[in-house]
């Protein structure tokens, strides 16, 4: 018997997640013509600036299906040719205000292209052609958005970054009883890490101005509730919350997520989760929100 093809018959009929990456560059501006100059600048900054700006973009396209018996759920030379004829030779060094018209501004229906906006009109251009889970689109890597099929339902993850140190140790212990738990990471004077935090916030996606929230709002929320208390500071001494809870990664998560949920609902959107990364090795994802949605795959948790 053949082993690659009795392999295959166990697997036939089993259903599976499989990703196709793609890359294309395009140009785009954030300019709304109801709008004057100095309004499109107050809302958009630099975004606003003609001719427009460039961006490297990245897409991660996720599909199911069942196993066949040659061990695949598509042909992937089939999967290629479809994001590319409907997606990537279409934008790839295009201006999207004028490639597409669902962005095109001098009408009524046209959007911003902002990264959830465009990964909804992705969506929508391969839906009838690849069985879509979902697909996550990079703007940068600091920036990307995901878009599962929810009509104007997307998500949108910003990444930041603070360096901080602290001592894992619970007050009422001694430290050799500290030791036993925490290992070195109880030891007296702490140690540091640069730390990397993404925050994903759920929302309806303005069918004008192609966003969840007000992007730049965002941005400063966070740096000014997190970045700046936590950047280059001890987090047992200098948080207050760290006073009398260990700041582990897990600790650390939920705390900034405890911070940001009410100040990112006042801005119009949900605050989905938080993944702080600690190390290369140690990560902690809190989740802000009921249903717990992985964007990757669309699995609740």
């Amino acid at each position: 018997m053949n082993p690659i093809k009795s392999l295959n018959k166990h697997g036939e009929g089993r259903n599976c997640v499989i990703t196709r990456r793609a890359l294309f560059s395009a140009s785009h501006r954030y300019w709304l013509p109801e709008l004057s100059d100095d309004e499109n600048s107050k809302s958009f900054g630099k975004c606003a600036l003609a001719p427009g700006h460039g961006h490297n973009y990245e897409l991660i396209v996720s599909m199911k299906g069942e196993l066949n018996e040659d061990g695949m759920v598509l042909n992937l030379s089939e999967v290629k040719h479809a994001i590319k004829e409907k997606v990537t030779a279409q934008l790839d060094f295009h201006f999207i205000n004028h490639t597409w018209p669902e962005f095109d501004l001098s009408t009524s229906k046209g959007c911003l292209a902002t990264t959830e906006a465009l990964s909804k009109v992705i969506w929508e251009r391969l839906e009838y052609h690849l069985p879509l889970v979902s697909l996550r689109l990079y703007e940068e890597s600091s920036l990307w958005a995901d878009y599962l099929g929810n009509n104007m339902e997307a998500y949108l993850t910003i990444r930041k970054h603070f360096s901080a140190a602290h001592r894992l140790a619970r007050n009422e212990l001694s430290q050799k009883e500290n030791e036993k738990i925490y290992g070195k990471c109880a030891r007296t004077h702490g140690h540091g890490h640069n730390y990397f935090i993404d925050i994903t916030v759920r929302g309806e996606i303005n069918p004008r101005t192609g966003m969840i929230c007000d992007l730049a709002l965002l941005q400063q929320l966070v740096e000014d509730l997190v970045i700046e208390p936590f950047d280059h500071s001890f987090l047992n001494k200098d948080i207050p919350y760290f006073e009398t809870c260990v700041p582990t990664a897990e600790n650390i998560a939920l705390h900034i997520s405890d911070i940001l949920k009410n100040p990112i609902n006042s801005l119009g959107a949900n605050l989905h989760k938080i993944n702080l990364q600690e190390s290369p090795n140690n990560a902690a994802v809190i989740y802000a929100e009921t249903p717990q949605v992985d964007n990757i795959n669309s699995k609740k948790i």
